[in-house]
């Protein structure tokens, strides 16, 4: 392999020429600087690249006549010139880089590449950014590489002969490294809801940066996690080395962690050096929707600038103000839909500018581009929540996605919900204390795991299919009577609940409604009656059991003493349920019904349940 100066091997650059330079911290800042010092020299040469940490001296002010960059995503050192209209935004799926390179229709005269220095058999690595870098260099007019001592060698299909460089020369700068902030408590709070959507055995994608940091860090308590993701970052290498990461389950790839380029530091680039774990693919293999499809459980983590309360997701922009790129966003969305089990999560802060700003909004702001369009979108997730869109109407995305916006700007965002004719006019508010803790799975007696949660406002259609499921016999062991229809009104009166004084939970499978369970507080006896209804076909299977303890947990955070159940009395399983709880029970006759008394109180020696005795002292 011959050297020569940086200087002499940019001279391959003509005029007219597209350049491809090297992504993230893989930038080759040594060509670059040498390719922007001939600029009296070139004319109408265009950038082209994703994004990059280093310098970007081509898009100075006054050497507009030389250069244009060409963007395939924003960074800070190129959003100025895309905002002055100096420079271009291309939006494109990360994933179809390559096949513009491929087929012509964006063809790479020079590519100008970070490399390692070549083993003995004259192979470089491209280290830490195969991504559209591979496609780049197979398709290129002239590929020149800048030789990286720091940079490792990554396996996969990363490797480039010393034969395929037109020019190679040594680097002037070391390897450019990036740290994300570290995460705060809102994203961690965001990153605690992400993880619930997260079982033992899933294979996750996620980004870089605070958000994403905080949502591995928060990863810690599961196990067997695999990884298929565009990037990653020095917070995944703590994943690996405790253990929460093995691949062992992967469905595609299995054993190893599979990415297209990393971003960190000296720690990360030591881990991912000829350590066979981590295999680095280009984009059009990782990024394809088809690919990450036939993987099993992906979840896959992405984020926003802001989502409208129909689900359209601004990642790109922030109004009229390009900012970033599309990346591989809809990519790992589209694909995790298609994954058995999979589950796309659009992550987000609730607020910008110090909370005086809601990033969930009504509509998105006017030249805001939709990144992610209302069908594509599953789960989106704030600090204060988690809201699942797919197969909901309008009316039930607005409502749930203004119960997981700031409390402070949900009644505003209800007015305006009201005025697009999203929501009735009749809409109660959204209450500002939803209660995401108390959700949960339960495993049945099948080894079926459904999820409870507290009632939601958008409940309301779930919850007329689950009445309306019910078989005679079992809507009159709940109401005790016969009911023939549900009004509107009193299904509103369901679902709007304040979680305090009327407590409400569901049992999902999936989404649909299968048992409901919830208590009316009575305050001043310090006691809540309690019912609950599960449709014929999914009772024996302890979901009895799982919706009371749901009720006795919350129950006991509102510091009640008794739960109060009015049972028929040919109603067995009923009975069954409520003395199996473990509590003590006290069960008299009223009125034809059994009352059954369910003590709330540690486990101390006592006098019997007496209610004038116990009544609280408010």
């Amino acid at each position: 392999m011959r050297l020569v100066s940086p200087e002499e091997a940019v001279r391959l650059v003509r005029s007219g020429d597209r350049v491809y330079v090297g992504s993230n911290c893989a930038q080759p800042v040594t060509l670059c600087e040498a390719l922007v010092a001939r600029a009296a020299d070139l004319h109408a040469v265009e950038i082209v690249h994703l994004l990059t940490f280093g310098p970007a001296p081509y898009c100075d002010p006054g050497l507009e006549e030389s250069f244009r960059h060409n963007a395939f995503f924003i960074a800070g050192n190129t959003r100025q010139a895309v905002s002055e209209c100096r420079a271009d935004y291309l939006p494109v799926f990360l994933s179809e880089v390559p096949g513009l390179f491929a087929s012509g229709q964006l063809p790479v005269d020079v590519a100008l590449v970070a490399v390692s220095p070549p083993d003995r058999h004259g192979y470089c690595s491209l280290g830490v950014s195969v991504d559209i870098g591979r496609a780049a260099c197979r398709h290129a007019r002239a590929v020149i590489a800048e030789v990286q001592p720091g940079m490792p060698r990554t396996h996969g299909d990363s490797l480039v002969h010393v034969s395929e460089f037109a020019a190679v020369c040594e680097a002037r700068h070391p390897m450019l490294e990036r740290a994300p902030e570290p995460p705060d408590e809102t994203s961690r709070a965001i990153a605690r809801h992400v993880a619930g959507l997260v079982r033992d055995g899933a294979c996750v994608q996620t980004g870089f940066g605070r958000l994403p940091s905080a949502i591995l860090e928060g990863l810690a308590d599961k196990n067997d996690l695999g990884v298929h993701t565009e990037m990653f970052s020095d917070a995944l290498v703590t994943l690996v080395n405790k253990g929460n990461v093995t691949n062992r389950r992967k469905s595609v790839h299995p054993g190893k962690v599979v990415t297209t380029f990393a971003i960190g530091t000296r720690r990360l680039y030591e881990a991912v050096d000829d350590n066979p774990v981590y295999e680095f693919r280009p984009t059009e293999q990782v990024n394809d929707p088809f690919v990450v499809g036939q993987i099993d459980d992906v979840v896959a983590i992405n984020s926003a600038v802001e989502v409208d309360l129909t689900g359209q997701v601004v990642a790109d922009s922030i109004g009229a103000r390009l900012y970033s790129g599309i990346g591989g966003q809809v990519d790992f969305v589209r694909g995790a839909a298609r994954s058995r089990g999979g589950r796309p999560v659009i992550a987000l802060p609730a607020t910008a500018l110090g909370g005086s700003v809601s990033r969930i909004v009504a509509g998105i702001q006017p030249y805001a581009g939709v990144v992610t369009s209302r069908g594509d979108v599953h789960y989106v997730a704030t600090e204060y929540g988690v809201a699942y869109l797919r197969g909901r109407c309008l009316r039930e995305r607005a409502l749930d996605l203004i119960g997981i916006a700031a409390p402070e700007h949900r009644d505003r965002l209800l007015e305006e919900a009201k005025d697009r004719g999203l929501v009735p006019r009749h809409q109660p508010s959204v209450r500002h204390d939803y209660p995401v803790r108390w959700s949960h799975d339960a495993t049945l007696k099948d080894g079926r795991t459904l999820r409870v949660r507290a009632i939601l406002p958008s409940d309301e259609d779930a919850l007329k299919r689950h009445f309306y499921g019910l078989s005679p016999e079992a809507v009159y062991q709940r109401f005790h009577h016969v009911i023939p229809a549900l009004s509107n009104k009193s299904v509103s009166e369901l679902v709007n609940l304040d979680h305090r004084t009327h407590v409400g939970f569901v049992a999902c499978d999936g989404e649909a409604v299968i048992g409901t369970a919830r208590f009316y507080a009575d305050r001043s006896r310090n006691e809540a009656e309690m019912a609950m209804a599960i449709l014929d076909e999914w009772q024996g299977l302890g979901l009895g059991g799982a919706l009371l303890r749901a009720l006795i947990a919350a129950a006991r955070e509102l510091k009640l003493w008794r739960l109060v159940a009015y049972v028929l009395p040919g109603n067995s399983a009923m009975l069954g349920v409520l003395r199996a709880s473990g509590l003590p029970v006290v069960q008299t006759s009223e009125g034809g019904d059994l009352r059954l008394d369910l003590d709330l109180r540690p486990a101390v020696p006592r006098e019997p349940l007496d209610a004038e005795k116990d009544r609280h002292p408010e």
